[in-house]
């Protein structure tokens, strides 16, 4: 369960602009595992709406689909009712620092944009975030494969168009996320050996949605990124009021077309890939 963000109202919206990226490059890291894709057990830690369960259920044998929030589970069964019925996934309401599974029982685990959303401490080193991936290493078999889909602190800065108009509520963003190569430690530390780290630097996490320089105005859109969850009703008006001033002036497709520049050299999301030792 998140934090900082309400996702019990924004399940209602959330798949309007969030759609799931780098499933090809998640398909290629489960791969490296120690069974055919076909015959896989692979946990979805975090699995929000089921949109990467959904996209990858045709693929392995069985998906274990955890989440704290009974309304995004809700939406995500929804989704996958007859593949449930066949046995072919399970939904768990579950936190992720505590699988509903046993120990040395699944094939790979993913994590998409989820690590974030805990209440951790940067001051002392993520301890909740280090006890997660500790878990992911409980349930996963020897040579099993885990994926961790997370934003660097250069793809925060550089990677989405409207951050500039919340500078301080993104630095409150990033500091909740760890740093890469901390990050990297924490895999290896509990008992993991990297095998790579992959950037789909064309992929944006909303959709063709994330380009409307209006976007700010909407809940519904600003629903497909939980940083707005974190701003306060006085700073989104400001912000609302900026955008609008902007629009006024013909100033603001530039805004968005000047900031958004650099997200094609550094992408929006880092995947991880590790192999249980």
């Amino acid at each position: 369960m998140s934090s900082y963000e309400d996702y019990t109202a924004t399940s209602a919206h959330y798949d309007a602009t969030r759609v799931p990226i780098g499933t090809e490059i998640i398909l290629g890291c489960l791969a490296r595992g120690p069974r055919p894709l076909s015959e896989q057990v692979l946990v979805d830690a975090g699995c929000g709406t089921g949109n990467y369960s959904r996209a990858l259920l045709d693929h392995v044998a069985h998906i274990a689909a955890v989440d704290m929030n009974d309304a995004m589970l809700g939406v995500a069964r929804a989704k996958m009712e007859e593949a449930e019925v066949a046995g072919r996934i399970g939904f768990h309401r579950a936190a992720i620092d505590c699988l509903p599974m046993d120990s040395i029982s699944a094939d790979a685990v993913m994590i998409n944009q989820v690590l974030h959303h805990l209440p951790d401490d940067a001051s002392k080193g993520y301890p909740l975030m280090r006890k997660v991936i500790g878990e992911f290493a409980r349930v996963l078999r020897p040579g099993g494969v885990l994926v961790v889909n997370f934003c660097s602190h250069e793809q925060l800065r550089r990677g989405w168009w409207f951050f500039p108009l919340i500078e301080a509520t993104a630095e409150r963003m990033i500091e909740r996320h760890a740093p890469l190569l901390e990050l990297e430690s924490m895999i290896v530390a509990s008992g993991f050996d990297l095998c790579g780290r992959f950037v789909p630097t064309d992929a944006v996490m909303q959709g063709h949605s994330y380009y409307d320089p209006r976007g700010p105005l909407d809940a519904t859109w600003r629903a497909g990124d939980s940083v707005w969850a974190m701003l306060s009703a006085a700073e989104l008006e400001q912000v609302q009021k900026r955008v609008r001033d902007m629009d006024a002036r013909g100033e603001l497709e530039n805004f968005v077309a000047d900031h958004d520049a650099e997200r094609v050299h550094v992408g929006q999301a880092t995947f991880l890939c590790a192999r249980r030792r």
